[in-house]
């Protein structure tokens, strides 16, 4: 399949697919013409990968997985390595989720004291 057909049938874009690509994470050949052909099986893979990148992993994160990328990886067990790397990107996540809360929480602040001030 095509890197088209590839994108539709997977819900991204081509642009995605390449970039998953030099990433290491998908393989394709190179057909006479020049374009990439893709295995069937890679639907699957990167659907796995789109599903990791939504659950808030970077694709370095997701090389951890390849092993099992062909595969249904919500539902294998995770390995050693794997339950490491979630629980790090979980701790970045809420670092981010607490940075932002605070920042919004200043926000707020200082736009009640605004409004506060323009209705006296």
């Amino acid at each position: 399949m095509r890197i088209g057909e590839l994108a539709r049938a997977t819900g991204t874009t081509a642009r995605a697919l390449r970039h998953y690509e030099q990433a290491g994470l998908i393989s394709s050949e190179r057909a006479s013409n020049g374009y990439r052909v893709y295995d069937e099986r890679t639907v699957v893979r990167v659907g796995n990968i789109r599903h990791l990148l939504a659950a808030g992993l970077t694709l370095d994160d997701v090389r951890v997985f390849l092993p099992c990328l062909d595969g249904d990886v919500a539902a294998a067990p995770p390995s050693d390595r794997g339950r490491q790397v979630a629980l790090q990107r979980l701790a970045v996540l809420n670092q981010r989720i607490a940075a932002q809360t605070a920042a919004r929480d200043r926000l707020e602040t200082a736009l009640r004291q605004v409004v506060a001030e323009s209705a006296r």
